[in-house]
């Protein structure tokens, strides 16, 4: 690890005094030093945020607002996060260790790079970790890559967990940038597809700092669903999963959101299947159809087809766990 200055920013005027395109955010630090160790990052300067921003969870009169450096582990145990979110809880649960949980936070999260071997493999290009270097995952071995948004110079995917059930749920990333004025950006739009500069992992700009997420209220109650589909139990990354929640009245889907892990450059939603299957009656054999017309937006590359199969699986699953959920609660 390349040797580094360490400054523990007090707030977010002290952040920016000490920013360039040298340093680096830490948060928890649990992708930034596997990052650095691996010599893929090698800043000069390290700025510590965790004093310099809010680690509280708010509940505003229309959703919650989980500050930037809030814990996972914090955001699990919230009470109203579990009554009103169970989602987000689900999610986090499923995505790592407790010990990753007690220290990665909600912005980390958000700004964490792929999980992608080619990346991490400094002796093969990269064009995420080397802009125009070639991809060696395009002809490689490409079990953990996309299979929906891809393109010919990155078919890496976004490891996040937690920002599924975040793009499922319509959440809003706020920012400050440098000269103090604020902003927010809908989750959707906040990470990027690959295209033609996939070194760029999300539309935060180098003068800005995420202070935190918002999640507006909804009806879905406890008919949501997790399922993710990993090479083991312990705490691997998805090779695909499904965030599903449904508002049902009247035996009809009101409201429905889908959103996917593991198949793409981003937490990747499913709106066509969201407009299938809305005001629709709630059932299996619908499950099934949104599920096929799922896959049929998919485009494996030779060696992941796979993918496409625990796919549709997983997508009937997480919507009937709903309806399972429901009938429980």
């Amino acid at each position: 690890m390349k040797p580094f200055e360490f400054h523990r920013a007090i707030n977010s005027d002290d952040v920016f005094k000490h920013i360039s395109t040298t340093s680096k955010y830490i948060a928890g630090g649990t992708n930034l030093l596997d990052l650095m160790k691996k010599h893929i990052h090698e800043p000069n300067t390290i700025i510590d945020l965790n004093s310099a921003l809010s680690n509280t969870i708010e509940q505003k009169n229309d959703g919650i607002f989980l500050g930037a450096m809030t814990t996972n582990t914090k955001v699990t145990e919230n009470t109203i996060v579990n009554k009103n979110f169970p989602l987000v809880s689900k999610a986090i649960l499923a995505g790592a260790s407790p010990q990753i949980r007690n220290m990665a936070t909600t912005s980390g999260n958000l700004l964490q790079r792929t999980r992608c071997p080619y990346f991490y493999d400094t002796n093969i290009p990269c064009n995420k970790r080397k802009s125009n270097s070639g991809c060696g995952a395009l002809n490689g071995h490409q079990r953990m890559a996309g299979i929906v948004g891809t393109s010919q110079n990155c078919v890496a995917v976004h490891p996040s967990d937690f920002c599924v059930a975040l793009a499922a749920l319509d959440a809003e990333v706020f920012i400050t940038k440098t000269d103090s004025t604020t902003e927010k950006i809908p989750f959707k739009d906040f990470h990027r597809l690959p295209e033609n500069n996939p070194e760029k992992d999300n539309n935060l700009s180098d003068n800005a700092i995420i202070t935190g997420v918002f999640i507006p209220n909804n009806n879905f109650g406890n008919t949501v669903s997790y399922v993710k589909i990993r090479e083991r139990d312990s705490y691997a990354f998805a090779l695909v999963s499904v965030a599903a929640a449904l508002e049902i009245k009247d035996d009809k889907i009101k409201k429905v959101r889908l959103a996917s892990g593991g198949v793409a450059h981003k937490p990747w939603r499913w709106f066509e299947a969201e407009k299938f299957l809305k005001n629709k009656k709630a059932s299996r054999d619908n499950f099934i159809k949104a599920a096929e017309l799922i896959v049929s937006k998919t485009k494996p590359l030779p060696n992941n087809t796979f993918k496409v199969t625990l796919l549709k699986g997983a997508v009937e699953t997480a919507l009937m766990q709903c309806l399972t959920n429901t009938s429980n609660g």
